[in-house]
């Protein structure tokens, strides 16, 4: 008996260990993040991001810029720089405006309401059609301006954001304690605020880091096609679309960095989101 309890002693702490990449991925997410933030708002650019010098075109990775410049002689470095502190705000705010509908909508949705099924007939017939073509499409007709990002962000984001909302909420409401809230004669508002909300609030979290992560791809896949944020202002997607036919000629750095920076930014809100999740789930 003392052997078996030894063995089960030993292995024990291997069963804990499907546990660990989800936590070191929440943290390799996170702490990128928070670096990359932190670099772009706090670090000041090693030159202005729109000075352009015609005798510095090209210029490989060294050490006068560390990573090179572009097409007519801008520092890579200080426009990746740059384009952090537009492009993260702008997937963030995008986020905020899609929770801000999806949140009340999905509670609605939830209910036995006639508004419940117009909500989700309207989210079929939106979901039926492309949704990145549609906010192309809503950007390109609203103009240039740069906040006219926020709301195709949101439209992107937003029907996820309902369908995961009223999901929750209806699995929630037929738990013991909020039938007992309604017994005790709580209204279906108040039974939402006090009980309904608080417990769908980690769920909203993790799809939130998913939902920035979908708006950096919007943000970075309009300002490729030249109808997001418009130059001088630097962009990720910007500049991968003026890097990319100088990357077919040798010139790889003005690409690749801005692709790089795109695609471990949406791998770390990733990350942060399955972490959250696995932390909902207790894995």
């Amino acid at each position: 008996m003392a052997a078996v309890s030894g063995m089960r002693e030993r292995i024990r702490p291997g069963f804990s260990r499907p546990r660990l990449p989800r936590k070191a991925g929440f943290l390799v997410g996170s702490g990128f993040i928070v670096a990359l933030l932190a670099i772009s708002y706090f670090v000041p650019t090693p030159y202005p991001p729109n000075a352009t010098d015609a005798n510095q075109t090209f210029v490989p990775p060294g050490a006068a810029h560390w990573l090179g410049t572009d097409n007519i002689g801008r520092d890579v470095l200080s426009r990746v720089m740059a384009a952090a502190r537009t492009d993260l705000p702008l997937a963030i705010l995008g986020t905020a405006a899609a929770l801000a509908i999806g949140i009340p909508l999905g509670l609605v949705a939830s209910t036995r309401s006639r508004a419940a099924g117009l909500i989700m007939r309207c989210l079929d017939m939106l979901q039926a059609f492309p949704l990145l073509i549609l906010a192309i499409v809503l950007v390109a007709l609203a103009g240039s301006n740069i906040y006219n990002i926020i709301p195709a962000i949101a439209l992107i984001g937003g029907p996820t954001c309902i369908r995961l909302v009223r999901s929750a909420a209806l699995s929630i409401r037929e738990s013991r304690f909020a039938e007992a809230s309604y017994a005790m004669g709580s209204t279906t508002s108040e039974v939402m605020r006090r009980h309904i909300l608080p417990n769908v609030a980690p769920n909203i979290v993790a799809q939130a880091s998913l939902i920035v992560a979908g708006g950096l791809i919007v943000v970075s896949a309009l300002s490729f096609l030249g109808i997001g944020i418009k130059p001088p202002t630097a962009s990720w997607g910007a500049m991968l679309s003026d890097g990319r036919d100088a990357a077919l000629i040798g010139y790889w750095w003005v690409a690749v960095i801005p692709g790089v920076l795109i695609f471990l930014a949406v791998l770390s809100f990733n990350l942060i989101a399955d972490g959250i999740e696995g932390a909902l789930h207790g894995d």
